[in-house]
């Protein structure tokens, strides 16, 4: 595969930012954890971020966030194994609970993705261990498992929450996707086919062994390298509105 030269995105993202400083200075914010951390995170805050990256989708994020002490309160902590157990009837008292946003078809994603979790977490000890080892140069794969054994965790939705846990892997922003399609890949504008993806993983894959940089980090450069983004900020993942994960 013929790309650009990651130095060059680079030093395009460093003039648009300010210089070499300021630009370490923005990817110093966005560190992914290690497998041991990620493996010591518990299953109830897996289940946690899947809910807040759901819930999120085609909705306001500070509203998410202004609610979330109530949706922690109201999902008993997202315990899996306790919510995979409540009564239908229990369930059925969620439309009506003022403490959540009342959306029927996202509820009932905390039940799906509680006995996502906790199934994961009976065959292989615990949510974390199988997420915490998935390699960075397989993202695509983690994001098909999501996508298939999850509920609703597919698309962008999956990318949030592997980002927002702390794990190394990219953002398909629309800025990522132009400096994508300007350093030589023909996909599309939102690319979702195996195709596109394969595309995108080989890219980040031959960008990550041309640098030795985190996943996350190329993502960003590559996101601050095109688009509107001149001036330095807290602009998140990667380059569209800020996130309160961050």
């Amino acid at each position: 595969m013929t790309l650009t030269p990651f130095s060059e995105i680079y030093q395009l993202a460093a003039q648009r930012k300010g210089g070499e400083a300021v630009l370490e200075k923005l990817l110093g914010k966005h560190k992914p954890l290690s497998p041991k951390k990620l493996a010591a995170i518990g299953d109830d805050r897996y289940l946690s971020m899947m809910t807040r990256c759901v819930f999120q989708a085609g909705f306001n994020w500070k509203v998410i966030e202004h609610k979330w002490n109530g949706f922690e309160e109201a999902f008993h902590g997202f315990n899996p194994k306790g919510l995979a157990h409540l009564s239908p009837e229990q369930w059925d008292a969620y439309v009506t609970d003022t403490r959540i946003v009342r959306n029927g078809s996202k509820i009932k994603t905390v039940l799906d993705n509680a006995h996502f979790v906790w199934q994961t977490a009976q065959e292989h000890g615990s949510f974390g261990k199988i997420f915490s080892q998935w390699p960075a140069s397989d993202q695509i794969g983690l994001m098909s498992w999501l996508k298939q054994e999850g509920s609703r965790l597919g698309g962008n939705t999956g990318m949030y929450f592997i980002r927002f846990m702390g794990k190394d892997g990219f953002i398909l922003s629309a800025d990522v996707t132009a400096r994508l399609k300007a350093s030589g890949l023909a996909i599309a504008d939102s690319p979702s086919s195996k195709r596109d993806l394969s595309q995108i993983q080989q890219a980040f894959n031959q960008w990550h062994e041309e640098t030795g940089l985190t996943y996350t980090h190329l993502s960003r450069i590559a996101s601050m390298s095109i688009g509107r983004n001149h001036v330095s900020g807290t602009q998140g993942p990667d380059q569209q509105a800020a996130s309160p994960l961050i």
